[in-house]
């Protein structure tokens, strides 16, 4: 069984706790993905945890998770609403996928609402801050000890 669960952040993220913290709070990305390996070792997952603000370098993540990841949480910030090329990626993943985003997008701005991601992903967590990035590293240890793989 594979141990690994991705986590993958888009562009902007790496600003997370010092911008529009009225949005998105005032916790840094270093303490979610402190956070996220905390709990993934007391599941019993590695967790890899990577942010770019380049599309491509998240793409090339989502193809080396094809190798055995337990599962990918992905938080695609502004690729949400307009990359096909990530949702092409997640498409050819047989793990579980959960989107994750810190605020809630339907509450947004009307380009906010449409994700391109979702339509590939197992589940999707919006509007929990950063503690949805701890809820989907549940849900998928959930999902694996269930034996339901893949979306």
């Amino acid at each position: 069984m594979a141990s690994t669960i991705y986590v993958l952040n888009g562009p902007n993220l790496n600003l997370l706790g010092k911008r529009q913290p009225e949005i998105y709070g005032r916790v840094t990305l270093a303490d979610v993905e402190a956070d996220c390996r905390r709990l993934g070792g007391e599941l019993g997952f590695d967790v890899v945890f990577h942010q770019s603000n380049a599309e491509f370098q998240i793409i090339d993540w989502i193809h080396e998770a094809r190798d055995g990841a337990a599962g990918l949480i992905i938080n695609p910030a502004a690729f949400t609403h307009t990359s096909i090329a990530i949702h092409d990626a997640l498409h050819t993943l047989e793990c579980p996928i959960i989107e994750v985003h810190i605020s809630n997008i339907h509450k947004r701005e009307a380009f906010r609402h449409h994700s391109h991601v979702s339509s590939v992903a197992t589940g999707t967590i919006v509007g929990c801050g950063t503690h949805g990035y701890l809820l989907a590293l549940r849900q998928i240890a959930h999902l694996v000890a269930s034996g339901t793989i893949g979306h």
